[in-house]
């Protein structure tokens, strides 16, 4: 039998098996609606594998072209261009392997919504591209971080353990 915790607001409706009526939280006997089907497993494991994977893959990149990168970070006024590069990757490889693994989902997605929050406005302010390719290029980039900010969104509303 699968246990799964319930609020207190829950509590009024009708259930069996309650463990307590007076804890906050309370245990419950875990419904077949709650169960995970194989089609929605095979969907997380593979949002899993890209979502996660392309932050590893971004955070590895930091380090193999860290020159290149420092060089993008320094035209665009950042500070310690050489420790942001370094540590932003060390945050897009942490973030992607919780999130890839499904070990600390929360912690992941807070690395890498870190990591986005904190880039975008800086590293891709098409608002101060006087360049219409740069502009289209910057924007795009800047719009495609919040989209990845929101997928983080989802992936920090999950439980905890990932199956």
């Amino acid at each position: 039998m699968a246990l799964r915790v319930r609020s207190r607001r829950e509590e009024s409706q009708p259930q069996q098996h309650t463990a307590s009526h007076t804890a906050p939280l309370i245990l419950t006997e875990r419904t077949d609606e709650d169960a995970m089907s194989a089609v929605e497993h095979a969907a997380l494991v593979a949002g899993r594998i890209m979502f996660g994977g392309y932050f590893v893959y971004n955070g590895i990149r930091h380090f193999v072209d860290r020159e290149m990168l420092i060089g993008y970070a320094k035209s665009k006024g950042v500070a310690w261009p050489r420790l942001a590069v370094l540590g932003t990757g060390a945050m897009l490889v942490a973030g992607g392997l919780s999130l890839l693994t499904g070990i600390k989902p929360k912690l992941g997605a807070g690395l890498v919504t870190g990591f986005l929050a904190g880039v975008t406005p800086q590293m891709h302010d098409y608002w101060n591209a006087s360049d219409q390719m740069q502009r289209m290029n910057d924007k795009v980039n800047f719009t495609k971080n919040l989209a990845l900010i929101g997928g983080a969104a989802f992936a920090a509303a999950t439980r905890d353990r990932w199956p």
